[in-house]
């Protein structure tokens, strides 16, 4: 059985890989195409949802060390000053009210969760994913600071979400009387432990590899190896002195980029497109043992939460916390509709369901929904509604225009440049 599902996994990849250009021209993504090949797969009994395979935990938390430190590593932190008030506004005020509202809608849902699993959920749910709403960050007829928000704001509130639903996830097993549970003041500390390692260890990475280039010890083709490297460096340093390893890589992230010079975002080239591939086998994982888990443990109020969380936890919180910015009402309502919810919050309902077994059941059911609900609602609406408010928004930039660092596509949707067709000289004639 173990056997026919990696022939299937594999020419998925594969066959993803022919089509997939004609697939996303019809809106079928790669969450959507791997989600759904994922739930087919376990729905026709050829893998065991009932016992997922240990294999699935290093493989999502791998993706969620990448996801880390490419995200932040990729920011240009120099070029951000310009609009420093509004990143700070909605990472500082706009994703913690995000989380708290949705912990309070959670625990007024579903009162059985206690505080803690209505927590992870709150928290799970937070983290944006520009990577799902590609025709908006990429579309140029968006002004520049807008796009740049928005993909700032996902690269960042991932990892600052992190520390919250892993103190989530040890309340939750405490509270469970689970053997394997630490006290949430305990994961607090890791937490603590994991910045301080993971900083470190990526701007050492960072001037090392800077001063390797400088004296020419270090080839290209293997530069980005290292920073692949340098991540789970960073992830596993941490783990070994009992520190978060997650909360290290994204630190590590932040430092190797601050630290890597011009070459460093070259180099995570690499990193990103691991990070595609892992992602693609998460969204699968995804369908096959999340969504049956959904299914099992739906009810109304289920579907009533994930639309919620979309709209009026995600957009209250962006209103209020863009108040003295000098957006206007329209790309107020655009920059909160669009906070697609993606990998981020899968991998932590993934990491959860591992943590906690049957416990957290219907709390990543609430998660998985509101992603499902997010990948539909966000992938049919990221186009028109970029052209449509592009053409509101036509005119000068006040301020000027910025440079716009793209999200990392991790096996998604992007626009691509044509590439002639190589035609040999006996046709040329």
């Amino acid at each position: 059985m173990e056997l026919t599902a990696l022939v299937l996994l594999t020419a998925t990849l594969f066959a993803w890989a022919l089509v997939s250009a004609r697939l996303q021209r019809a809106d079928l993504t790669a969450p959507v195409v791997f989600t759904a090949v994922g739930a087919a797969m376990a729905w026709s009994g050829v893998v065991d949802v009932s016992s997922p395979p240990e294999a699935v935990t290093p493989v999502v938390e791998v993706t969620l060390v990448w996801v880390l430190f490419s995200d932040a590593a990729r920011l240009p932190l120099q070029q951000l000053r310009r609009d420093v008030g509004r990143y700070v506004r909605l990472l500082g005020i706009g994703l913690p009210l995000t989380i708290v509202f949705g912990w309070l809608l959670a625990l007024w849902f579903f009162p059985h969760f206690g505080l803690w699993l209505a927590l992870l959920v709150g928290a799970a749910l937070a983290p944006t994913d520009a990577a799902l709403g590609i025709p908006v960050v990429t579309n140029p007829a968006v002004p520049s600071r807008i796009r740049q928000l928005i993909t700032v704001e996902s690269g960042l509130n991932d990892g600052i979400a992190t520390p919250v639903v892993m103190v989530a996830i040890a309340g939750a097993a405490a509270a469970a009387g689970l053997e394997s549970a630490e006290a949430p003041g305990s994961a607090a500390v890791e937490l603590l432990i994991g910045a301080g390692v993971g900083a470190s260890t990526g701007a050492l990475g960072g001037w090392l590899l800077r001063l390797a280039r400088r004296h020419g010890t270090a080839t290209e083709d293997f530069a980005g190896i290292g920073v692949l490297a340098l991540s789970l460096l960073a992830y596993t340093a941490a783990l070994a002195v009992s520190g978060n390893g997650f909360v290290a890589a994204f630190c590590a992230g932040l430092a190797f980029g601050t630290c890597a010079g011009r070459r460093g975002p070259a180099e995570l080239v690499f990193v990103e497109q691991m990070g595609g591939l892992v992602s693609l086998l998460v969204w699968l994982t995804f369908g096959a043992i999340s969504v049956p888990t959904m299914l099992a443990n739906f009810v109304p109020l289920t579907l009533v939460y994930a639309v919620l969380s979309l709209t009026v936890v995600r957009m209250l919180p962006v209103a209020l916390a863009s108040i003295g910015t000098g957006l206007d009402r329209k790309t107020i309502l655009f920059v909160g509709w669009f906070g697609p919810r993606g990998l981020a919050s899968l991998v932590f309902a993934l990491l959860a369901l591992e943590a906690l077994g049957a416990v957290s059941d219907e709390a990543v059911g609430v998660i998985t929904a509101t992603v499902l609900l997010s990948v539909v609602a966000h992938g049919i609406s990221a186009a028109p509604l970029a052209a449509r408010y592009g053409r509101a928004a036509a005119g000068p930039e006040p301020g000027g225009p910025v440079p716009v660092t793209p999200a990392p596509g991790r096996g998604l949707s992007r626009k691509h440049t044509a590439v002639p067709r190589f035609r040999p000289k006996w046709l040329r004639r």
